[in-house]
């Protein structure tokens, strides 16, 4: 069986940001190390295309909607290769004929559980999240205030499903994790479900979006057309999992712990298992974020700091609860101190006097690196990533405590045979564990033991910068 492990597929009205780098790296990460312990997963991300902020989008570009969200969906699809993703599917939604005939195929069924009816409604709608809100709440996201919008709309009985969604919650048969994202979720379904819409006039979107199967003067709502691509990309795949997790941020908790799995529970398929939520990004304390207008590319630091580099910030440095600050000095302070001058370094000092006196006969590594696959599965699986390159930070800090110890450059015979095997079989297993975290940097790693690989394996930032 194979675990399938997606991310929340984005709006296409604005260029990628460093948000977006983040969600996409955590999965990578979950979906390389589970492959490396030998579990069988798929890793499906996309683009969220039906959405009428993009039509709003197209319209202020003057370009036609479906040419600006092709270019829109390219520049997401185009992150694979800068960040170094094994993903092995993407999704249009607006394209894709999987999913275009899955959504139907979706509603048809909650159809026939008599779970839609038709009703004129007035509520107030935030079009920076596409989400209606009730009289008492606040958009958390956006600063406009929603607007007053009257409609007739497909209305789903999510009241019918409050007891099953809070048992789901209560009992961890639908895991939430941080535990925290647990608690504000079981506070909204315990406060009462009421009936939601899944409809919108096809005239406000001049008629862009799927059509409602028997009503083409409405076309589904955003939000179930989305989360919908989680099990139209591969149905089958969907429901012989072993273990569906979905990655996504904190602003988009309800849709997919509460909604999702009642329109699952309605059209009787199979309930996701884990939803890991992370929390946002922030530059100088604002959110990072299209409407904000504060983007910071995610290919640009490639550029300037290498994929490694930005691959470890947002896995070392990223709080598992709360948002986190960034800098590119504290982005160049993490590479430098702990990749270049922390194993980087290492490597170089123990390769180079091997060479120098050509021996290495294997050892056993040092008992932190023996137990670091342990460690990181525990962390991982708690999708703490701090914790998880902590653990490989602790065991290459203790490598080179080893190596000042022994000073392997003044021991002679077995001495000399046992310090450096100890180090570079310590090495080995870093090479293997840092795997899914920097791909790369891992294969140039296990090159430079090997006998190849560059003699700088991570270049030191802060020179770079000064030049």
């Amino acid at each position: 069986m194979t675990d399938l492990i997606t991310t929340a597929i984005p709006y296409v009205n604005a260029e990628p940001h460093l948000g977006h780098a983040l969600e996409l790296v955590q999965a990578d990460v979950l979906a390389r190390h589970r492959r490396l312990r030998g579990t069988d997963v798929r890793l499906l991300t996309g683009t969220d295309n039906n959405a009428l902020k993009n039509v709003t989008a197209a319209k202020a570009a003057g370009v036609p909607v479906q040419e600006f969200v092709a270019h829109g969906a390219e520049r997401f699809a185009a992150l694979r290769k800068p960040l170094g993703l094994a993903v092995d599917d993407f999704i249009r939604t607006s394209t894709d004929r999987r999913h275009l005939d899955g959504v139907r195929r979706l509603w048809q069924a909650s159809a026939r559980r008599g779970d839609f009816y038709l009703r004129d409604y007035t509520g107030r709608y935030c079009a920076g999240c596409e989400q209606f809100y009730a009289d008492d709440e606040r958009c958390p996201e956006h600063e406009t205030p929603p607007e007053i919008v009257t409609e007739q709309n497909w209305f789903f009985r999510l009241s019918r499903y409050s007891g099953e969604i809070l048992g789901l919650l209560e009992s961890g048969r639908l895991r939430i994790e941080p535990a925290a994202r647990l608690r504000e979720v079981l506070g909204f379904v315990r406060g009462g479900l009421s009936d939601i819409s899944v409809s919108r006039p096809a005239a406000r979107s001049d008629g862009w979006g799927i059509p409602v199967p028997g009503d083409p003067d409405q076309v589904i709502y955003v939000w179930w057309d989305a989360l919908a691509n989680y099990l139209t990309a591969a149905p089958s795949r969907w429901s012989e999992a072993a273990e569906r997790v979905h990655v996504i941020g904190k602003g988009i908790v309800r849709f997919h712990a509460v909604y999702w799995p009642a329109l699952l529970l309605s059209a009787g398929e199979r309930l996701p298992d884990t939803i890991f939520v992370h929390d946002y990004l922030t530059l100088d304390g604002a959110k990072i974020s299209k409407s904000a207008g504060n983007i910071v590319r995610p290919t640009d630091l490639i550029d300037r700091y290498g994929a490694d580099a930005l691959r470890w910030w947002l896995l070392r440095e990223v709080a598992p609860l709360g948002d986190t600050d960034f800098t590119e000095a504290r982005l160049i302070a993490r590479a430098d101190d702990e990749l270049a001058n922390g194993l980087g370094n290492l490597v170089h000092r123990v390769l180079s006097l091997a060479r120098r006196t050509g021996r290495i006969v294997p050892a056993s590594p040092l008992r932190t690196a023996s137990t670091l696959a342990g460690r990181i599965d525990t962390a991982l699986a708690a999708f703490d990533f701090r914790a998880a390159t902590g653990a490989l930070v602790e065991v290459i800090g203790d490598a080179n405590r080893y190596v000042e110890q022994t000073r392997p450059w003044t021991l002679r015979g077995t001495e000399l045979d046992e310090a450096l095997g100890t180090v570079v079989g310590t090495c080995r297993e870093l090479a293997t564990e840092l795997s899914p975290f920097l791909p790369d940097g891992a294969a140039r790693l296990r090159a430079r033991l090997d006998g190849g690989g560059p003699a700088r394996l991570y270049p030191r930032l802060r020179e770079q910068a000064r030049h």
